[in-house]
């Protein structure tokens, strides 16, 4: 046995008083028996606020959701958090509200002994370090309904939906035997005490359950405004939940020198290679398609400006493998097989390889497209599609708490894509690019906090 991690290069192939707690749930049975519940406890989604921006609301243990959260973070910051937070799940100075303990008019972070519902949106917590981000609301990439923003899991979900991930400890190495049947000869074998790889133990995060889309992205770009407009303040960006809101250690957050990276342009979107963008310079029927042809340093602000942070690659793997569970595939051992239940990948979904070409946005489907691909924690498209950038780079796997591998070298491309062989499905198999990147078979999701 030997471990493999293939460094393949390319990868082929936020209540004002009138909001509503969500979708209307199931009507009763007949035949009495109980119905469905409407969400999964935790569960967080996006929810419309009456302003006309989004808003973000959790899942209780009932399986109904909690309020709609929609006012911007405060600007100011205390090292004990709000009393009212404790008193009314964090929404401040909204009606029939008091003012909030630091003097702020709203406040929806989470503190130490706010509720759920804030904690559960990835809100930061009010402490010194966690300072204002000027412009950024959770999820606002779904501020407004339409295709690529509220319609996605069949049509009745919201694209901006995210998971939480319990922490814990996995190994980051996959063994396997090299035999003689196809995809390039290797079969995927269990992790078991004999042939343990580097081990990580991870902090519980969120991470959103579909890549993001061109709806999604289409947002960010108009408050870009061609570089008029929005660009992530210097700093932000880290794992603010870490080290009293330090982040991971050396995490610099985002970096000013890097703003002039930030173009998404029409003009950009067409560089990208031989590979045609899903990116269209005005909505149309590609909005639920995941958005290609975007470089790190434009993953990374839209993470940002959206109210997370890119994932590491750690975390990424960690989600993929199913934490402690080892997963051969993210949904557990089943074959992929050709009917892209599981994955897209292989070329199968746009038909005979030969019509799986670069120029063919055909061979990418909508996010969340392949249903039983789930990951033990949701997430869908984990494996194929597109491949996703991640925060840091490649120079893992080593045993360690949290990991960062830096930005010195090239961040790591995990998770395959719609053209990639079975092999490179699996939860460990990476590759590393320049930040300045833009291909057709390069995504990304976003990541948040807990």
């Amino acid at each position: 046995m030997h471990a493999v991690r293939l460094l393949v290069g390319l990868l082929t192939a936020a209540c004002a008083a009138g909001c509503t707690d969500g979708p209307a749930g199931p009507a009763a049975p007949d035949d009495g028996s109980v119905a469905a519940p409407k969400c999964i406890s935790g569960q967080a989604a996006a929810c419309a606020c009456t302003d006309g921006t989004a808003g973000a609301q959790t899942c209780h243990a009932d399986g109904t959701f909690g309020p709609c959260v929609c006012a911007l973070r405060d600007a100011t910051t205390s090292a004990t958090g709000d009393a009212g937070d404790a008193a009314d799940g964090g929404a401040d100075a909204l009606p029939g509200d008091g003012a909030s303990a630091d003097g702020a008019p709203v406040d929806v972070e989470s503190d130490a002994t706010a509720d759920a519902d804030s904690a559960a949106m990835g809100a930061m917590d009010d402490s010194p370090a966690d300072a204002w981000v000027p412009g950024v609301t959770a999820f606002q990439s779904c501020g407004t309904s339409g295709p690529g923003r509220t319609n996605c899991g069949g049509g009745s979900e919201s694209c901006c939906t995210t998971l939480a991930v319990p922490g814990g400890t996995f190994y980051q190495s996959y063994q396997s035997v090299f035999d003689n049947t196809t995809d390039g000869g290797y079969s995927i074998v269990r992790l078991d005490a004999s042939t343990q790889g580097a081990s990580a133990t991870i902090s519980g995060f969120r991470l959103d359950k579909y890549e993001v889309t061109v709806g999604r992205f289409r947002s960010f770009v108009n408050a870009w405004n061609g570089g008029a407009g929005w660009l992530p303040p210097a700093g932000s960006g880290k794992h603010t939940h870490l080290n009293g809101g330090a982040g991971l250690l050396l995490e610099p957050g985002w970096v000013a020198t890097d703003d002039a990276n930030v173009a998404p342009t029409a003009a950009n979107f067409a560089n990208c290679g031989n590979y045609t963008p899903t990116w269209t310079s005005s909505a149309g029927a590609n909005e639920n398609l995941p958005v290609n042809c975007v470089n790190w340093y434009e993953a990374y602000a839209f993470c940002i400006w959206d109210g997370g942070f890119l994932p590491t690659q750690a975390e990424g793997e960690y989600a993929a493998a199913g934490g402690d569970e080892q997963r051969e595939f993210p949904w557990g051992a089943a074959d992929p097989g050709t009917s892209n239940q599981y994955a897209i990948y292989g070329c199968y979904y746009s038909g005979p390889a030969a019509f799986c070409a670069s120029t063919n946005v055909a061979s990418i489907a909508p996010v969340g497209t392949p249903s039983l691909g789930a990951g033990r924690w949701g997430q869908l498209d984990l494996a194929g599609n597109l491949g996703e950038w991640s925060l840091d780079g490649t120079d893992g796997p080593m045993s360690c708490t949290d990991c960062y591998y830096g930005v010195g070298g090239q961040p790591c491309l995990r998770g395959g894509d719609y053209g990639t062989a079975r092999i490179q499905l699996i939860p460990d198999i990476y590759s590393g690019e320049p930040r300045s990147t833009r291909f057709g078979i390069i995504g990304f999701r976003c990541a948040r906090s807990p």
